[in-house]
């Protein structure tokens, strides 16, 4: 079997000398330009303890692809960390940091055609992106998370990163002190990993882990531990096989994977970022995957572990409870994951998991299926006036399931911030955050800092909050996201004035605002749209080419194909109207 299909083309064409010598002047010799060539991506940087590690991560890789006969070529691509650019204007960049990382895996990759790909990654936005890029391409590929930071602790209180934008909260309201305030800071972040909780870097690892592209254990190995260096260093075993087999991810990111993940991250509690990034994922591979396929299997898999941010425990913990194999073992012997599924390894996912012990009795991390956290899941999809084409809420029963009340309206982030500072939230007020959206924002930033501070305030269980934008993997309370159509567009998200009656129900799947249709199209024709929010660059490219969120927000979407996905998307929300309640 020929192994090096698409390196052969630069490394034995005759008529490319100049190729082969710029080769072999990086290093190679005449034995390498027979051999596979394999990409190593890393989205390492300083400056950010996701990331901070990740190079050292590839070199391991590399050492292990060459101990296998293959040419493992190192290459670095760009990241965004959402825990310091969450509350400026620098998180407008972090979504959008998910294109620029597929699009650039995918160029290097394809330009300079390795045999296959291996991506080292870490934050939020890195793990779909290079899923994306691995699906686009597809050839032999696997990622290897970056792994998940320790816990953190001042004074006796368990830290993550959450808890600094909550000591926020706490430290403007005058309920901690200076002193107290710069400790947490000072200690919530001991050194290297993606935040602890099941935030949106764990989710998706845990997700991607369920979908077959990575190996077992890669989701939930800490950062700093053997295992995840000797998972660095086994890499290139794996892809040997791969490229034996010729198995693909495309072969591997079918249509079961996909159900596969979805429970995943349903049962784990995970982030509502994961529907946005499993629809581009899914799109990537050419798997028809929407916002009402979430639903239904929120309707069937319930909420079992207890874990951050709305539970106890970290991905620390559940490490060493044996990971997320020994969650996704029990789930199996539950009948809720199909196990006949290719992955990464070569092997099914029940071969994977055939030795790995089941959780049961002896710990409290994962209830067992008759004693759920959740009876159905905590990601629920609303629709109604306010989101005619959808909306995201993560509900985990804690914050009840209906929340109605009187509508205060921000038109950005940075107002809202400024009334929380002037304690313009009030118990009861359903907080609307507009002008955030995927093109209003742009970038559908997260609203940790301002969730996070009403938190701090005690008003986290008061008050419920709906936007266009994103919400954080670590963001808890009644809170509703990825409305859409965005009020950039018009959706009627844009036509909320303060004061207006809003009624959020998590059992019927509604969010809507007590205005007659009249009324609404009154406000509607006044309406206008603001000024382009970035005007060069980037975020201009972005706004100009990002699709809405029940499309993942993903930026290669044809017009047709965005037709006749926006009919499937629309069809799927007015048949979840018809049947409610569930």
């Amino acid at each position: 079997m020929i192994l090096n299909k698409y390196s052969r083309l630069y490394t034995q064409d005759d008529s490319l000398p100049a190729s082969q010598a710029m080769l072999i002047g990086a290093g190679l010799s005449d034995a390498d330009l027979r051999k596979p060539f394999v990409g190593i991506c890393s989205t390492g940087f300083e400056g950010n303890t996701c990331n901070m590690h990740l190079d050292g991560l590839a070199d391991d890789v590399k050492r292990g692809v060459a101990a296998q006969g293959l040419v493992g070529l190192r290459f670095n691509t760009i990241g965004v960390s959402d825990g310091i650019t969450n509350g400026t204007a620098g998180m407008r960049f972090s979504l959008v940091s998910r294109e620029i990382i597929a699009d650039s895996i995918e160029t290097i990759s394809g330009a300079h055609n390795y045999d296959a790909l291996a991506c080292v990654v870490g934050c939020d936005k890195n793990m779909p992106g290079a899923v994306m890029a691995m699906a686009r391409l597809n050839r032999p590929a696997l990622m290897v998370y970056g792994g998940t930071i320790k816990g953190g602790e001042f004074k006796g209180q368990q830290l993550n990163i959450v808890s600094c934008f909550e000591a926020y909260g706490q430290k403007v309201n005058g309920q901690i002190s200076e002193e107290d305030y710069q400790g947490i800071i000072h200690n919530a972040c001991p050194g290297p990993g993606a935040c602890g909780g099941m935030y949106t870097a764990n989710t998706m690892a845990a997700a991607i882990e369920a979908l077959g592209m990575s190996v077992p254990y890669s989701s939930s190995s800490p950062a700093v531990s053997r295992e995840k260096a000797q998972e660095c260093l086994d890499a290139g075993a794996h892809l040997r096989r791969l490229l034996e087999l010729d198995l693909k991810p495309r072969d591997i990111l079918v249509r079961e994977a996909f159900e596969n993940a979805l429970v995943v991250v349903t049962v784990l509690g995970g982030s509502t970022n994961a529907v946005l990034h499993l629809i581009a994922i899914a799109h990537a591979a050419g798997v028809p995957l929407a916002m009402a396929d979430f639903q239904r299997v929120s309707n069937r898999v319930p909420v079992l572990a207890d874990l951050k941010p709305s539970g106890r425990y970290l991905m620390e913990d559940l490490s060493k409870l044996g990971g997320v194999p020994a969650v996704m073992r029990t789930l199996l012997d539950y009948g809720l994951l199909n196990g006949d599924l290719l992955t990464v390894t070569g092997r099914t996912l029940a071969e994977n998991l055939a030795d790995v012990r089941p959780l049961g009795p002896e710990q409290d991390l994962l209830r067992p299926l008759d004693n759920p956290i959740k009876a159905d899941g905590h990601i629920q999809m609303l629709y109604g006036n306010l989101a005619r084409r959808g909306a995201v809420a993560k509900i985990t029963g804690k914050e009840g399931l209906r929340f109605e009340g009187p509508a205060i309206v921000f038109n950005s982030e940075e107002e809202l911030n400024a009334g929380i500072t002037q304690h313009k939230i009030e118990a009861g007020q359903v907080v609307v955050i507009r002008y955030v959206g995927p093109k209003g924002g742009p970038g559908m930033p997260e609203m940790l800092k301002p969730t996070s501070a009403i938190v701090g305030a005690g008003l986290g269980d008061k008050v419920a909050l709906v936007t266009d934008g994103r919400f954080s993997g670590g963001t808890h309370g009644f809170v509703i996201g990825h409305v859409c159509p965005e009020a950039y567009d018009g959706g009627g998200i844009a036509l909320v004035q303060d004061g207006d009656w809003v009624v959020l129900d998590a059992a019927a799947n509604t969010i809507d605002v007590r205005l007659t249709d009249d009324e609404l199209a009154a406000r509607r024709a006044a309406w206008r749209r603001p000024p382009l929010p970035a005007r060069q660059g980037v975020l201009l490219k972005y706004i100009r080419t990002v699709s809405d969120a029940s499309h993942g927000c993903i930026t290669d979407l044809l017009e047709e194909e965005g037709e006749e996905e926006g009919g499937a998307v629309a069809a799927a929300g007015a048949e979840t109207a018809q049947a409610r309640p569930y």
